[in-house]
């Protein structure tokens, strides 16, 4: 299965890599300080402080492998515009949804800055308004069954 890629802008890359250093280098040290910690105060089988800092030691190295395969597969700056107005990802779309316009990023939330919705491309509505273009209807279901109509009405890159 080939890995997906992924649109960021040299913001959102430079804030990831940030990210990804800061766990690397100091969030590391400081989760084995606590492994250490806790470890000197004798039986780990009883040991909560211990097993926190080993849960915590476990979501931050997936936190890095995240980040590091992020940051391998990212294309920076922006997405080739669409010309004809096809939607696809790194684009903000305008549209109608169950009666209601709606603006929404179309792609990985790691991108977004303030306070604007993500969905992925594989999310139900990513995967109905993939390929789109500006003036179609289509429809998805919803997780709780329901049928949804969705108009687009503008696709523009973010």
């Amino acid at each position: 299965m080939s890995t997906p890629q992924t649109w960021l802008t040299q913001e959102a890359a430079d804030r990831l890599r940030a990210e990804l250093e800061n766990l690397e280098n100091v969030g590391r040290k400081e989760v084995t300080a606590k492994i250490e910690a806790a470890r000197a105060e004798g039986d780990l089988k009883e040991n909560g402080g211990y097993h926190a800092a080993r849960d915590e030691q476990g979501k931050m190295e997936a936190r890095i492998r995240q980040l590091k395969q992020m940051l391998e597969n990212a294309h920076i700056g922006t997405p080739p515009a669409s010309e004809d107005g096809t939607v696809g990802p790194g684009m903000v779309i305008t549209a109608i949804i169950a009666g209601d316009e709606e603006k929404f990023l179309l792609g990985s939330r790691e991108i977004a800055s303030g306070d604007l919705s993500v969905y992925s491309e594989k999310s139900p509505l990513g995967s109905a308004v993939m390929g789109a273009k500006i003036g179609d209807t289509v429809s998805y279901t919803a997780p709780n069954g329901k049928e949804i109509k969705v108009d687009i009405k503008a696709a523009t890159a973010y």
